[in-house]
Parts: C-alpha cells; structure tokens; sequence
C-alpha cells in the first residue's frame, strides 16, 4: 500500500453568525470533524450534494479557508498553524483548480503572465528565457499552442480556460492538486476532454489528486478511491469498485440509485430520500443523516457513528455496521 501524502484528522471549518449582544455567537459547520488519508500517486474523490462542504474541506486542506481546528499533515509536515509566511513555500507542494475557469483567472492578465506568475514568485526560472520557454512548454502539455500565450481569458472558451488553470497550477511542480468541481461548468464533450488531460498529466508528473464533485459518473471515472460526504462528515470511504458495486450507507445506496444506467434492459431500483438537508447552523444530534434514513434507529438518534471497517480499504459511517448492535437487531 503506497504511502500517506495527505493526513486529515478531525478537521472542523466553522463560520461564525453573529448572535447580538445578548446571545451567544452560532456557528455554520460546513466541516465538522473529517479525517481521511489521501496516498501518494492516486486520485482521491469527493462527492456529495450540492452543500455538503466539499468544497470547504478542499479549500480548507490548502488553507484558503482558515480550519478551526484539526490537523493537516502534508509531506510530513503539520500544516494546520501555519500562517500565511510560512505556507509560501508549502504553496509549491499544493495546488487548486477551481470551478469557475473563468473567475479564476486575471482578465487583465495575459495567458503568459497568468502561468509565468507563480513562476516568478517562488524564484523557479533563472532568466527570462527561461521563464518563455517553462511557460510555452506548460501551454503544450494541456494542448494549448504558443500563440495562445499573448491572449487574454476572454478569448478562450471554457474548456480553454480550464486548461490555462491547470497549467498555472502545474508550474510550481505540486505533490497535490485539489481539483475543486473542475468540470462542472463544461459541455458534457469538453468535460470528457479535460479528464483525460488530467489522467494524462498524473502520469505524466506523478501527481495526487483530490478531485471534488458532485457527479458520481465522473468521480467514478477518474477516481482510485472516493469519500462520500454528507453535511460536514463522510458517511463511506472506500476504493472506486468496492463502493460502486457494494455502497453500503443508506445514503450512497441513495446516491447511487439516482445515477443513469446506459444499458436499457437493466432495472435499478430508485431510493427516494424523504424530507430535506438538515442545517449545518443546526445539525442533528447523533447521526446527521437520521432525520432522512429510511433504516434509522433509535441509537442513531443518539450517538454518531464511529468509522467501522466491512472490508479492506472500505469504512462506513452507520450504526448498522456496530457488531453490538447488530447481534441485538
């Protein structure tokens, strides 16, 4: 089993909302104690319904978003505390494609100075040759070709713009890129196009990804091993063919009912969740997901679930795992 890159340990990101005067401040939990591990070499899948604090979490591991607390261990190294002087340099090991390709890059930047940026500022080229060709050769390797480098974002096209992202992103020669919902504002045929670069650049770098997304076709695809989130936590974690073919939370049975089957003759049977997401201000006591399990129990109502292992390198979130419970059901 290849080695840890990435070690998440009860990692929590609270946003404070403000209570007046006389009342106590409240907190959204968009994350809320999540631990995972992410190996060196693989492609690491989130994914969860729109508010889940996916994204959070990804952002929160590069600390764009400031963790509450928790601990980040990167490389070997606790980045949890690290301010802003001392990530600089953690900021060549990590890297973040973002959802919008187009809000994420400088319209008054030329595509050049875009890539040539991060290039600069961490002291990677020695001399402005140097810089021309990194920057030309980083636009070949995501199928951009030279003359695209004097052309501001505007002038591209989505998918364009994604690749422009991805080579900003590859300049400082990261260990980990956080792949932040990178194709969901693509045509279907684009987003086909920018997952293969990217299973062609892992090769290629020998890059780990986290890849954040709420399409489990497309997590499926690209994947090694996927977490399931839902509101804060993971519910499930496990390798791709184990959780696909065996999805053992209520909820990514759910999830994973809702997914179109291509091949016509094949039934699947639709689970249908009742009532709606709870609250991160307000979640629900014990397990999160009670208040819509159609297998709830009185202990879920209660306590939350501790992380229990059905299989290797497969873990669940659920009461229904707990060998004391299940010798009393």
């Amino acid at each position: 089993m290849a080695e840890n890159l990435l070690t998440v340990k009860d990692m929590k990101v609270y946003y404070p909302v403000s209570g007046g005067l006389l009342h106590k401040p409240e907190y959204v939990k968009a994350v809320d104690g999540v631990s995972f591990e992410v190996r060196k070499g693989e492609v690491f899948g989130i994914v969860g319904e729109s508010g889940c604090g996916k994204s959070t979490l990804g952002r929160g591991i590069c600390k764009l978003e400031e963790p509450t607390s928790g601990e980040i261990i990167l490389d070997g190294e606790d980045i949890s505390k690290y301010n802003a002087r001392q990530m600089r340099p953690v900021r060549k090991k990590v890297q973040m494609v973002f959802q919008d390709p187009y809000a994420s890059l400088n319209p008054r930047m030329s595509v050049f100075d875009i890539i040539a940026e991060p290039l600069i500022i961490h002291g990677l080229t020695s001399s402005k040759e140097a810089l021309e060709a990194k920057v030309l050769d980083l636009l070949r390797k995501v199928g951009l070709d030279d003359y695209h480098a004097n052309r501001y974002p505007h002038e591209f096209s989505g998918g364009q713009r994604q690749r422009i992202g991805i080579a900003r992103a590859l300049a400082v020669q990261p260990k980990l890129i956080i792949a932040d919902e990178p194709v969901s504002a693509l045509d279907v045929s684009i987003q086909a196009q920018v997952l293969n670069l990217m299973n062609k650049l892992k090769k290629e770098f020998n890059l780990t990804y986290i890849f954040v997304a709420h399409d489990l076709s497309v997590v499926e695809h690209i994947s090694d091993r996927v977490g399931v989130m839902y509101l804060g936590n993971f519910v499930e974690v496990g390798n791709k063919d184990s959780l696909y073919q065996n999805p053992l939370h209520p909820y990514t049975q759910a999830l994973l009912s809702a997914v179109p089957v291509p091949d016509p003759t094949v039934k699947r049977e639709r689970i249908i969740l009742e009532g709606n997401i709870p609250s991160a201000l307000n979640p629900p006591k014990g397990c999160k997901f009670h208040t819509r399990c159609p297998k709830c129990m009185d202990c879920c109502k209660e306590t939350a679930p501790e992380r229990y292992q059905v299989a290797e390198d497969h873990y669940v979130y659920c009461h229904l795992y707990d060998d004391k419970i299940k010798g009393k059901n």
